[in-house]
């Protein structure tokens, strides 16, 4: 990251934002504030308010009842913590079979407190995990009794 952003470290709740604003480019190429209150459940003022937080940190391009842009850094931001947030919702889903709303849910919350040297190694245990089985059905039906079993003991 550029020396300009080390003093603008996002908080949980602008990250969400940023993200937001990444996944709707990705949906629908063009993006307004109402798309990010309608993704996140939250009101048209609050988005506001961190637009304007990110537009002031330089990670977007925002004006009023325009479309909203990522900078150069914001795209990069915004990408990797799209990428942490995937890669820890498949892992929750897939390796350790939470339902995916769950998951999903999960992920979210913990993408902005997970360092990324942890994530980027429960994204090799998964690979390592499903590249070295012959059947990954068979494997998963497994776990799945094993923590039932767990469950009931």
């Amino acid at each position: 990251m550029s020396e300009h952003f080390d003093d603008n470290k996002l908080s949980a709740s602008l990250e969400d934002y940023l993200e937001a604003v990444l996944a709707v480019i990705i949906e629908k190429k063009a993006v307004r504030a109402k798309d990010i209150a309608d993704r996140l459940s939250v009101s048209r003022s609050s988005v506001t308010g961190a637009l304007q937080a990110l537009a002031a940190k330089g990670y977007i391009h925002y004006a009023p009842y325009d479309v909203i842009s990522l900078t150069d850094e914001g795209e990069k931001v915004a990408g990797a913590i799209l990428s942490k947030h995937n890669a820890l919702t498949k892992f929750f889903a897939e390796m350790l079979l939470i339902e995916p709303e769950l998951a999903e849910e999960t992920a979210c919350k913990m993408e902005h407190s997970m360092p990324e040297e942890v994530i980027e190694r429960l994204t090799c245990l998964y690979s390592f995990v499903m590249d070295s089985q012959k059947d990954t059905k068979e494997w998963s039906t497994k776990f799945s009794n094993y923590c039932k079993k767990q469950k009931k003991a």
